[in-house]
């Protein structure tokens, strides 16, 4: 029985089966995850992090997280990552928060983009919540966070 989780951007139900659906046929995540990078960078996105949730969540194979530097900037990559995929045949693009443009999240399907003003970003620190757990050294039995730098 496929599981049903909710889109966070619309609500609307989706299963892990037809999840699929929101994508030209054909493509992989990986080939969606590689476009939504390069369009994120030809919109002078900062600080972009991709995180990968195959085996974590059934929301989506990839998240991405990127900072505008402005209201404005933050609505101006949202706007054009959407114009970029549509005309690249994916039309079932769901966006979140363009109003405000603090924070927009824009959801096609696999790949689920996050597009924050640095401050929000800061405040809510995504990367931190969906990167891998603390692990413990056998060795000397201490914690250490793997996304802590070095």
């Amino acid at each position: 029985m496929p599981t049903t989780t909710e889109s966070a951007a619309s609500g609307e139900p989706r299963t892990a089966d037809n999840r699929e659906s929101d994508q030209h046929t054909g493509d992989v995540p990986e080939n969606l995850h590689g476009l939504v990078m390069e369009l994120l960078d030809e919109s002078k996105a900062e600080d972009i992090v991709s995180i990968d949730l195959k085996g974590k969540t059934s929301i989506g194979d990839y998240m991405v997280v990127a900072s505008g530097r402005s209201n404005r900037h933050v609505g101006a990559i949202a706007d054009q990552l959407g114009r970029k995929l549509k005309a690249e045949g994916f039309g079932r693009i769901r966006v979140e928060g363009l109003p405000s443009c603090d924070w927009v999240l824009v959801d096609i399907g696999d790949v689920i983009v996050h597009i924050f003003r640095p401050e929000v970003r800061e405040f809510y620190n995504l990367e931190k919540m969906w990167q891998a757990p603390p692990t413990v050294d056998p060795g000397d039995g201490a914690t250490k966070d793997p996304t802590a730098s070095a």
